[in-house]
């Protein structure tokens, strides 16, 4: 029962892993406490109002910004990056990762916090990539609008309004888009973590690969960045077969 295990964690009686477990959740409950006091600080960040009449496209085709909020008091927006023209499996497999774990917004209804997705593309193309990767909260194209309602992507971004007027109040991008993805969280509390270069593990762990390497496979499962691969959650939507080229190369963001 304590045979050691080449690359694992050290094998010990319960005791003693309850003890470093304990150990370790003193740090996790001050990171706790720290998130809270940065989500309390969030909360008082001041605001930016803008225009909610801009117009922006969508399935009903062009109407206010104001109506993304459908009557709730809040709305999260996130703000996802489109290369123009490209294939389904072209588009930004970090922007299609975050948007596929938001697919759904009950909870956040319930809270009266509304959900949308908002992109540059041209409406023909985004209606068509949503339906092929069956999202079924609403997008919205917000071509040509600048911030706070469109502007640059890869964000997530929570607006207020009070009757007819509108404020940004908060944007995140990067790590901070973490937070919409409960997968990664996920990974976090396993012993070989995401498998990605850049964290910190012990000497002979499984070797890492590159940021963000679960983004993207090809048809056998393989992690690649090369023409035969899709942004992951693609392989499992009807009609997802292997192809010979991606059009537009993309990138890690």
């Amino acid at each position: 029962m304590t045979t050691e295990l080449s690359g694992r964690p050290p094998v010990v009686d319960l005791a003693t892993w309850q003890a470093e477990r304990d150990e370790l959740l003193v740090r996790e409950k001050a990171h706790t406490r720290e998130g809270d006091a940065i989500a309390a600080a969030r909360r008082r960040l001041p605001m930016v109002e803008f225009d909610g009449g801009v117009e922006v496209v969508g399935a009903d085709g062009a109407v206010p910004f104001l109506d993304l909020f459908q009557g709730r008091e809040e709305l999260v927006l996130y703000k996802h990056m489109w290369y123009d023209g490209a294939p389904h499996q072209g588009q930004c497999e970090g922007c299609t990762t975050t948007a596929w774990h938001l697919d759904d917004s009950v909870y956040l209804n319930a809270r009266n916090v509304s959900f949308a997705v908002v992109t540059t593309g041209a409406w023909n193309e985004v209606a068509a990539y949503a339906e092929f990767m069956g999202y079924t909260q609403p997008w919205y194209s917000v071509r040509g609008i600048d911030e706070p309602a469109g502007g640059e992507m890869g964000y997530l971004a929570s607006y207020l309004r009070d009757g007819d007027r509108t404020f940004l109040t908060y944007s995140t991008t990067g790590r901070g888009n973490e937070r919409a993805n409960p997968a990664l969280g996920l990974l976090d509390m396993t012993p070989y973590g995401r498998g990605e270069q850049w964290e910190d593990n012990p000497e002979g762990w499984p070797k890492g690969l590159d940021a963000c390497w679960s983004w993207r496979f090809d048809a056998d499962g393989n992690p690649t960045w090369g023409p035969t691969g899709r942004p992951t959650p693609q392989w499992t939507r009807p009609g997802a077969t292997p192809v010979e080229t991606l059009g537009r190369t993309t990138h890690c963001h």
